[in-house]
């Protein structure tokens, strides 16, 4: 959840190291420091708040042609100028910036005291550093490998000492970290977005795995000091695409993107002539996807939620039991892996950690599982057996969107193929995929009509709760509408199924509490009808997100074009991310980094 930066080459790095960490705010943001090796010696500079903070606390002069730089996002300890990264020794001659969570941070904090060490911060980093400098060994890698031997829990790191200035040293153990392969220069991130305005070449590092970086090159090792020969790969990404252009927040921007990005998304993937989606990615042929006899789907937060929606189309179009759970819980109930069974893990960013953690122990319990990852060659993406890439293109605000939308969409298409290899007929087939063809223009209508939603978020703005219900198909767009509108507006939202509102939460129902109806013109519109006479008669406003063909006597009504029942839902969920924009930007809230929250949660 925070982010980490590093530089060694021949350019100053303070401007590298500033740059990245500005790419990298959305990762973390409650503080931020930098420390550079120049000629006389490391200089450290640290500040609570944001990058441009810190970017203010710098001298005129930080000469220095290597660096390493973090923005946090609080675990150990408040933040805190003491508590900002890099954490140093007593000495200040090693330095460390880390990402994760050090279980054992506390016996190891404890042992250094009994050894007379004075600590400064509250943070499980700082023992890092101070094991490092204590280390007995010859170089520093053995130092930082006799150190991370120490470690329990999850990190990426990255080391400087200012006896070895020509070196950077990193490891990782469940937390994302790569190297930026540049002309006679190196970069270290935790993220490519930090990198990408100086090379597209990377290397990501695995688990377990550590390197030394100098200005010529890297040299990759495990935690057995065995060499590791990797080749870096090109990213597709491009600065550009990390600009916020002529838009007020990257929220905004994403949400407008959609219709271009599903185009993307979909191309090439779409075969008209056995109505069906070509889905090479997953490794799986039509025998093997017809031995699945269930579907369970694992995600966090909003991934969480797509997979409830996935796993109602997957039952609808293809006919195979499927279900959607936390993988935040996945792993801790012991869950049986069943072969027959096939396993979705699905995140945005590829890295999150209790999604990650999930992918491995479905893996060592032998089953099958695929990911729904739109970052190519993060964590998951490379260590499910297959996949499908969501092709979003960077997303920058913490709030997911676009990213959300590829989701649903991917559990279509996979839906489709399923269903083609069972008995889903070619003429149901074509009908989902001429529906799929259309989302792109119909979810362009919505967006450039969005005059309606603003003014509904006016009146939900001055609300301390509401309600978010939505029945079967709908629900899942429900949550994920709560989830949004919580999320940035920090105002209290729960989303409840329409059904399950007469038993308990219609004695909430008042002209303070207004509720957002999700109701697709489907077979159960009458039943949903009926539970807004409920809501109005005990005086709740209602805003009904619908189609045109629906009559409801309501406060607003808001409408989307129609789809196929299957793909409804998808379009009746892009209000609810404006709704959510509109409120936030009516309360003067800071949309793109909600307070507490991180991008990637990148930590259990």
């Amino acid at each position: 959840m925070c982010g980490i930066v590093g530089y060694i080459g021949g350019q100053a790095a303070t401007p590298i190291l500033i740059d990245g960490l500005t790419q990298l705010e959305y990762r973390g943001y409650d503080s931020a420091g930098i420390a550079v090796l120049g000629p006389s010696g490391a200089r450290r500079v640290r500040s609570v708040g944001r990058v441009r903070d810190l970017e203010a606390a710098l001298p005129k002069r930080l000469a220095g042609k290597a660096g390493i730089g973090h923005t946090r996002w609080a675990t150990h300890g408040a933040p805190s100028e003491a508590n900002a990264h890099p954490q140093a020794d007593g000495a200040e001659r090693i330095f460390v910036v880390h990402n994760g969570i050090i279980d054992n941070a506390r016996s190891l904090r404890e042992a250094l005291q009994a050894d007379g060490v004075q600590l400064t911060s509250d943070t499980d980093t700082e023992a890092i550093a101070h094991l490092v400098a204590a280390a007995e060994e010859d170089t520093l890698e053995q130092a930082v490998l006799a150190t991370v031997g120490r470690l329990t829990g999850t990190f990426a790191l990255a080391v400087m000492d200012t006896e070895h200035p020509d070196r950077i040293v990193v490891a990782r153990n469940g937390s994302p970290l790569i190297l930026g392969v540049g002309d006679h220069e190196m970069f270290v991130a935790s993220d490519v977005s930090a990198v990408v305005r100086h090379t597209s070449q990377v290397v990501h590092l695995d688990d377990g795995e550590c390197a030394t970086v100098t200005a010529g090159g890297f040299h990759l090792f495990t935690a057995e000091a065995e060499t590791v020969g990797r080749s870096a790969t090109t990213v597709e990404m491009t600065a550009a695409e990390l600009e916020l252009g002529n838009h007020e927040h990257f929220m905004l921007k994403e949400i407008l993107e959609q219709p271009q990005s599903l185009e993307r998304m979909l191309t090439g993937r779409l075969d008209d002539r056995f109505a069906t989606a070509r889905l090479d990615g997953l490794n799986l042929d039509p025998q093997a996807m017809r031995r699945f006899k269930r579907v369970k789907i694992l995600g966090c937060g909003s991934a969480y939620y797509m997979g409830q929606l996935g796993a109602s189309v997957i039952e609808e179009l293809a006919r195979i039991p499927a279900d959607a759970e936390p993988a935040s819980e996945f792993r801790y109930r012991n869950p049986i892996i069943e072969p027959d069974t096939l396993y979705v893990a699905v995140s945005q960013s590829g890295e999150t950690a209790d999604t990650a953690f999930a992918v491995q122990e479905v893996k060592r319990k032998g089953g099958t599982i695929v990911g729904l990852v739109n970052v190519v060659g993060s964590t998951i993406a490379r260590e499910v057996d297959g996949g499908l890439y969501l092709h979003a293109g960077p997303e920058v605000s913490v709030a997911s969107t676009k990213a959300n939308t590829h989701m649903a969409v991917g559990f279509v298409l996979m839906a489709l193929a399923l269903g083609r290899v069972r008995d889903l007929s070619i003429t149901d087939g074509a009908r989902i995929v001429r529906a799929l063809k259309e989302l792109p223009r119909q979810i362009g209508e919505i967006v450039a009509d969005g005059a309606k939603i603003a003014e509904a978020a006016q009146l939900l703005a001055q609300a301390p709760s509401l309600f978010f219900i939505g029945r079967v198909r709908g629900y899942p767009t429900a949550r994920e509408g709560a989830q949004k509108f919580k999320e940035i507006s920090y105002r209290h939202a729960e989303a409840y199924q329409t059904s399950e509102l007469k038993h308990g939460p219609l004695a909430l129902i008042s002209p303070e509490l207004p509720t957002v109806a999700v109701i697709p013109d489907d077979e159960l519109l009458d039943r949903n009808i009926g539970a807004l006479h409920e809501i109005s008669a005990r005086g709740g406003d209602i805003v009904a997100i619908t189609h045109d063909t629906v009559e409801v006597d309501t406060r607003l009504k808001i409408t989307v074009p129609k789809s196929e029942p299957e793909l409804d839902p998808i379009l009746l969920m892009i209000p609810t991310q404006l709704l959510a924009y509109h409120a936030a930007l009516a309360l003067g809230e800071n949309i793109d980094k909600p307070r507490n929250l991180a991008k990637s949660v990148t930590v259990e």
